[in-house]
């Protein structure tokens, strides 16, 4: 028979274990968010994306598009973005296959117009019966969440959604001082322009 002395001495010596896991874990995570967020926030990268972002917005303007301009507009300023990262991250891989897939659903999407209307709405039915006798945990439904918002992440494990989203968030906070900043030098250019045509008249 085992002596208590000896299962405590055991079992200090795995929370330690865990707790040096833990810590250590922790430590990594940490030095990912501030690794990636240096990256992000570096002036280097900054100008590369704005460059990419100001080409992307002109091939928007120059081309004419069946879809809203916001879209186009949205579409455009993701695509620069997943370029700046160049392809290194599931989410920025995600994104440039994804418009690859649509020009082609475009093609498919004209084909798919003969097709019967019952066929679609008979599918659809069996997924909202199958969605209804799942009953899915709070964290499970948490995760789930979180990789529909990350690009490319819908299906993987959380490690992998939250080193993908450590990198996907920095990213996006740098797309939104690039565009703040493009929207702010278009305002002062037209008012400017604006001031001056009143001021000549």
């Amino acid at each position: 028979m085992t002596s208590p002395s000896i299962v405590t001495n055991t079992e200090r010596s795995r929370d330690s274990k865990r707790k040096k896991r833990k810590n250590r874990a922790q430590k990594n995570l940490q030095d990912q968010i501030q690794t990636t967020n240096h990256k992000w926030k570096s002036q280097a990268q900054q100008q590369n994306y704005s460059n990419k972002l100001r080409q992307a917005l002109t091939r928007v303007n120059n081309t004419s598009t069946t879809q809203p301009r916001g879209k186009a507009v949205r579409e455009a300023a993701d695509k620069a973005l997943a370029m700046t990262a160049k392809g290194r991250t599931r989410w920025s891989r995600a994104i440039l296959t994804t418009r690859l897939k649509l020009k082609f659903r475009k093609k498919k999407q004209k084909q798919r117009l003969t097709a019967s209307p019952l066929n679609r709405s008979k599918k659809s039915r069996i997924n909202v019966l199958r969605l209804k006798g799942k009953v899915v945990p709070s964290v499970q439904r948490k995760v789930k969440f979180l990789g529909g918002l990350v690009p490319g992440c819908k299906k993987e494990p959380l490690p992998v959604i939250l080193e993908e989203a450590i990198d996907y968030i920095p990213a996006l906070e740098m797309q939104v001082r690039a565009m703040s900043a493009l929207f702010n030098l278009l305002s002062a250019s037209t008012s400017g322009g604006a001031s001056v045509g009143s001021g000549s008249g």
